[in-house]
């Protein structure tokens, strides 16, 4: 099978050496200020988003049912936690900014957006962070000891590392960062029933020990309440390597420790988060261990089916588990959705599954067979997906006039905060261009949207007069700083163009230009058919004529681009453009 394009190790070392030389890089940016939009602001407006995958036009729900994946597009990583009948589920954010958003659900199916744990400068320092860099598997936990609750996670970026913050209502608000003292990624924490606290993560092997190309460790800590710090001398390894280290198993990461009946379980992701992906589970008499893995792993994997087979899902792992209201177990883990040429486009969604803890270990439910997109509803749970401000799965359409005071939390920055770039008003939105690129690993002036379909169409209304060559709004598909398509309106000599271009490897090619009348508001449009991608625009309000041709979406696939995050649909913005008809 083949390894994950862009592997993590690699990426480990990268963004260590990053850590090491970046000193904290003070913003002057605020996330609760909006600057004065330029007089020459280009404007957009009835932004609409509309996915159409076959597989839920194949698959129409019935009442007592809801799809999987929960969170459709770029929300990798998933963790979550429960306070009586509120359910938190945090996701990895990367350089996305604001960082970490943040689900409430009381039932496990109707999710609300609530926000995003790290919405400040003071705790997000991504200004330099190439877009897979940054924040790293959130582990959300709530501590009834002191009805606290606690977001750790790594941190890849301005000189941060490992960090932890906390609140009592995580709708209100988080603490500034406290940097932890240990290395490695994937911590989590544990609260055993007197209160006392572990931290267990990833490590690299002690120092001469290293076996094979992504050997890892297993540590735990005792963990200091009072202090926020893992007490100094209490580190121990408890897996070494994985299942079993004769067979060289890699990656060993994303632990968690359950404690059921007087036992505790050591749940983890191994083989790296590609198509070998698998979560395996150990248990032990004691929470320092030692911990045996059990017989039956992995307890979670889609790693042994055919690569043609319908409607796939793959490279699931990366779980958490919680009990659900009817009291039964549920694990949410990572998976993907790829395209038709096996291209994954949309990145790594949140899938949920219930799991059968009858046995000794638990066990995903269906998650050892090919996965099916829909689940049976919990009893007494009605589906309110798309409503009532849940969020929405299957296909849906999202639209935004941007009237509203608060943006959308869908919608999100690079780097950097949105607020410092955009102001709304009954015209729509207006984003003022920084003399920054979208190429550059830098914040730039664009607002994403996550690509959450393999089949979609989003299209904005642009009014815009750009006034030189520098100057260039319009629309972006971006799975990367390097890897990027624009579709814009720029200047050359007297005339105004819509400009098509494809960044690849950071070197951009012009497909298409053609000069545009500005005087009217312009419509640009996107659309996906799997790989097939159209760019299209308007200046009737009606009829749409394509630019470009068909083109490759290979560059917005991980396949092609690799990191670890999904394509995103941006409204951009640029007064440092280089993209010349």
């Amino acid at each position: 099978m083949k390894e994950y394009p862009f592997t993590f190790a690699s990426l480990l070392k990268q963004s260590l050496s990053v850590i090491l030389a970046t000193t904290l890089l003070a913003s002057s940016a605020s996330a609760q200020g909006t600057k004065k939009a330029a007089k020459d602001a280009p404007v957009f407006s009835q932004f609409s988003y509309k996915g159409d995958d076959k597989i839920y036009q194949e698959n129409p729900l019935q009442p007592d049912e809801f799809y999987t994946p929960i969170l459709q597009g770029c929300y990798p990583d998933p963790s979550i936690t429960r306070k009586g009948n509120d359910y938190y589920l945090v996701n990895s954010s990367f350089a996305m900014f604001p960082g970490v958003p943040i689900f409430h659900s009381n039932d496990l199916v109707n999710w609300k957006q609530i926000g995003h744990v790290l919405d400040r400068t003071s705790q997000l320092k991504v200004e330099t962070s190439g877009i897979s860099a940054g924040v790293y598997a959130p582990d959300i936990k709530y501590n009834k000891h002191n009805d606290t609750f606690y977001m750790i996670t790594t941190q890849f970026s301005g000189g941060m590392g490992n960090i932890v913050v906390k609140t009592k209502d995580p709708a209100k608000g988080w603490s500034n960062p406290v940097k932890l003292q240990f290395n490695g990624i994937d911590p989590s924490l544990f609260f055993e029933d007197d209160g006392k606290a572990y931290v267990v993560h990833n490590d690299a092997p002690p120092k001469g020990t290293e076996q094979y190309e992504g050997h890892r460790v297993i540590k735990i800590w005792e963990y200091d309440v009072q202090k926020d710090q893992v007490v100094p001398g209490t580190d121990k390894i408890i897996v070494n390597g994985g299942t079993d280290i004769t067979q060289k198993p890699i990656w060993i990461e994303a632990p968690h420790i359950y404690k059921k009946n007087n036992r505790y379980y050591l749940m983890c992701a191994q083989g790296g988060t590609g198509d070998n992906h698998t979560e395996v589970i150990f248990s032990s008499d004691k929470v320092m261990g030692p911990y045996v893995p059990a017989k039956n792993n992995p307890i979670l994997t889609q790693r042994y089916f055919p690569k043609n087979r319908p409607n796939k899902m793959d490279w699931t792992g990366h779980a958490d588990l919680t009990v659900g209201p009817d009291g039964n177990y549920y694990g949410v883990f990572l998976g993907i959705r790829p395209n038709e040429k096996d291209r994954v486009n949309a990145g790594r969604e949140t899938f949920i599954l219930p799991v059968d803890w009858s046995g000794e270990f638990p066990v995903f439910e269906n998650g050892l067979v090919p996965l099916k997109p829909k689940l049976k509803m919990p009893a007494g749970v009605k589906n309110q997906t798309g409503q009532n401000g849940f969020f929405p799965n299957g296909n849906f359409t999202f639209t935004d006039n941007f009237t509203a005071k608060t943006l959308d939390y869908r919608w999100i920055g690079m780097r950097g905060p949105r607020e410092e770039f955009i102001t709304t008003s009954k015209n729509g939105l207006q984003i003022t261009p920084f003399a920054k690129n979208i190429k550059e690993v830098a914040p730039i002036s664009a607002l994403w949207h996550r690509q959450q379909h393999n089949h979609f169409e989003s299209t904005v209304i642009i009014k815009y007069a750009p006034k030189s060559e520098k100057d260039l709004a319009g629309l972006a598909c971006y799975q990367s700083e390097k890897f990027n398509y624009v579709l814009g309106i720029t200047k050359k000599g007297n005339d105004n163009y819509l400009v098509l271009a494809r960044t690849e490897k950071g070197n951009t090619t012009v497909l298409a230009s053609e000069k545009v009348d500005i005087r009217k508001s312009i419509q640009l449009q996107v659309a996906a058919q799997g790989d097939d991608y159209q760019f299209r625009y308007s200046t009737e309000n009606q009829n749409f004529k394509n630019i470009g041709g068909t083109v490759s979406g290979d560059i917005l696939s991980t396949n092609v681009a690799g990191g670890f995050t999904g394509s995103l649909i941006g409204l951009y913005a640029t007064s440092a453009n280089d993209i010349q008809p």
